[in-house]
């Protein structure tokens, strides 16, 4: 019996997984809009559907993760209003009846069918695009729903349960990405050696690590513009043996002290201290460092930027979670940065 449980979550996990990312993304930038237009989002579906529209509806007008403001989404979902409009018209236009009712231009409405077929929700999506909302559907691989509306988020599966629980996960993931892009805060994420103080390799001393000129003032320039400053440095001098995570402490309270002569702060420091090619997660490029600041932080990255002085290593890493990269290099430098990033943020 366990190995049949086994292979079900490995098969959700594995559905779930070859989701395309790229459509969760333009489903949660659509919904920022709207939401920032202070318009509403509407979300209808059938039987589970139904449950689900009301579960994700809650995530917005109360909360995912962040304590902030409500946002306007609601799930047509009352019981009076679907058997009064399928008594008396007829089942097929439960949903469009509500849509004629309440949508705007500048609204949205998700539509969820597992089929993509389910004839009350195409009717309600045609209905809202009629008047001027954006349509999303949230649907398996098969059916029409992906094909009329402006936003389609697919499953990759011909399983309902697959299906349920694919858009469901991503649904979580598009919550957590529309509350950080209305009400999450820009980072500035650092690089250290070569970027704000002088590379030297595996420096072990605090008394080495040495600043760049300008680099205080330039950090609490970013400080008081409001911009979280987050540090993410490869040091695999530890694992090297060239220095404890002790030391490297040291090293670090040495910089803060530095650069707090000058009012300046770092709001956290992420280091990796494994060695290149170990296939740990943190590393850079991989996004370990940044995934531990976005649990620790309500962090929106589409508005923030990663300095650094390596294209393989920093630039690598802001493509992969999608800020702007700026590199220090050149006679480019971190101060030169900091001057883009707040002209750009006028």
């Amino acid at each position: 019996m366990s190995s049949l449980v086994t292979k079900e979550l490995r098969e959700s996990a594995s559905v779930t997984a070859s989701i395309d990312p790229e459509q969760v993304v333009r489903v949660a930038q659509a919904l920022v809009k709207v939401f920032k237009g202070r318009r509403k989002v509407v979300l209808f579906g059938n039987g589970g559907s139904a449950a689900d529209a009301q579960h994700i509806a809650a995530e917005f007008s109360g909360r995912y993760m962040m304590e902030r403001a409500p946002l306007n989404a609601v799930a047509f979902t009352n019981l009076s209003s679907i058997t009064a409009i399928g008594n008396d018209y007829s089942y097929e236009t439960i949903f469009e009846r509500q849509v004629e009712a309440s949508i705007r231009e500048g609204d949205a409405v998700i539509g969820i069918s597992t089929s993509g077929n389910s004839k009350n929700v195409l009717r309600a999506v045609e209905k809202a695009r009629q008047l001027g909302a954006v349509t999303i559907g949230f649907s398996g691989q098969t059916g029409h729903l992906k094909e009329v509306v402006d936003l389609a988020l697919i499953v990759p599966s011909k399983s309902t349960p697959r299906i349920q629980e694919g858009y469901m996960a991503a649904a979580h993931v598009i919550c957590g990405l529309v509350e950080k892009g209305i009400f999450g805060r820009r980072a500035v994420f650092v690089d250290r050696d070569g970027t704000i103080a002088q590379d030297v390799p595996y420096c072990s001393e605090p008394e080495d690590l040495v600043l760049f000129p300008d680099i205080g003032r330039s950090i609490k320039r970013l400080n008081d513009a409001g911009f979280l400053v987050i540090m993410l440095t490869n040091q695999s001098g530890v694992a090297r043996g060239c220095f404890t995570e002790e030391r490297l402490k040291e090293i670090h309270e040495k910089m803060l002290a530095d650069l707090a002569v000058e009012g300046a702060r770092v709001d956290a420091i992420y280091y990796c201290p494994h060695l290149p090619g170990s296939g740990c997660e943190c590393r850079k490029p991989e996004i370990g460092m940044v995934l531990n600041a976005l649990r620790d932080f309500d962090i929106d990255v589409a508005t923030s930027y990663m300095v650094g002085d390596t294209e393989n290593y920093d630039m690598e890493l802001a493509k992969r979670i999608g800020c702007k990269g700026i590199r220090v290099a050149g006679g480019f430098t971190f101060k030169d940065a900091v001057e883009r990033i707040l002209s750009e943020s006028d």
